[in-house]
């Protein structure tokens, strides 16, 4: 076979090689002698029965009686980009569209350990009290983010959490004793969504729905967030937070759907 034209000095020819051979399989030839194999990929028949004893070992080739064909595990190949889809990919279409209608930015945040780190985000041009950006970290507790992922945590586990010191560099406003942070979060855990009015920093009001993966746990936290002094607790409650929860319960769907593809494929 010639080279092929325009690869760089890092171009893996057998690997190529390898591709061309699973995709010489075609809907009307699922089983093809190792000829066949040879004549569609214009390779030497020599090279390409190693290639196929390759794919048979790695259970991507099945040799039979008539010829050679391909096994389910080749499914795994595409499968492994819809897998690699993270939460911002699923999530993005449907935080521009809340933020749109809200005007207002939102927020994806996860928890690690008793701090959030924002994950993704979709922002409106406002001045507000604390910079916002991907990697941002802001003790938990006095976050509407936080709040809605302490709030699902087990016992024990809430409180192996909140014991680990920040790494946000922040103090918050807000410190409350034992009785009224498990009050706070015996209600959130009661309505299903949480709001922070100025709890982490003066001028910053937020309110926040949880994301689920398929199993119903909850995976993180989006929010709108807003300036206190331009959006009042009613507008966020009244206005705002129906279209964040209808858009929480999407992105949860539609995460718990990506989830359901298969993780694994047996071959036959």
């Amino acid at each position: 076979m010639p080279a092929r034209p325009d690869t760089g000095p890092d171009f893996i020819e057998a690997l190529a090689r390898g591709l061309d051979v699973i995709r010489a399989f075609q809907p009307l030839r699922p089983v093809m002698t190792l000829s066949e194999v040879a004549a569609a990929t214009d390779l030497a028949r020599p090279t390409t029965r190693r290639i196929l004893l390759t794919l048979v070992e790695l259970g991507y080739v099945r040799q039979g009686e008539t010829g050679f064909a391909l096994t389910p595990r080749v499914l795994d190949l595409g499968v492994a980009y819809v897998r690699s889809m993270g939460l911002w990919d699923v999530a993005r279409p449907h935080m521009e569209r809340l933020c749109a209608r809200t005007n207002e930015s939102v927020s994806i945040a996860q928890l690690d350990g008793s701090d959030i780190v924002y994950v993704a985000r979709v922002a409106v041009p406002k001045i507000v009290t604390l910079s916002v950006q991907i990697g941002t970290r802001f003790p938990a507790l006095s976050t509407s983010l936080g709040k809605v992922q302490l709030a699902a945590l087990p016992p024990a586990e809430l409180e192996a959490t909140l014991a680990q010191p920040t790494r946000s560099g922040l103090t918050s406003r807000w410190q409350p004793d034992e009785a009224e942070r498990d009050a706070e979060l015996r209600d959130v855990r009661a309505r299903g969504w949480a709001m922070t009015d100025e709890q982490l920093a003066l001028g910053i009001r937020s309110v926040a729905a949880p994301l689920r993966d398929g199993n119903g746990t909850v995976v993180a936290g989006i929010n709108v967030n807003c300036h206190a002094s331009e959006t009042s607790v009613e507008r966020m409650v009244e206005h705002h937070l129906p279209l964040l929860l209808q858009v929480a319960g999407d992105i949860s769907a539609d995460f718990a759907r990506l989830g359901t593809v298969p993780h694994e494929v047996v071959a036959s």
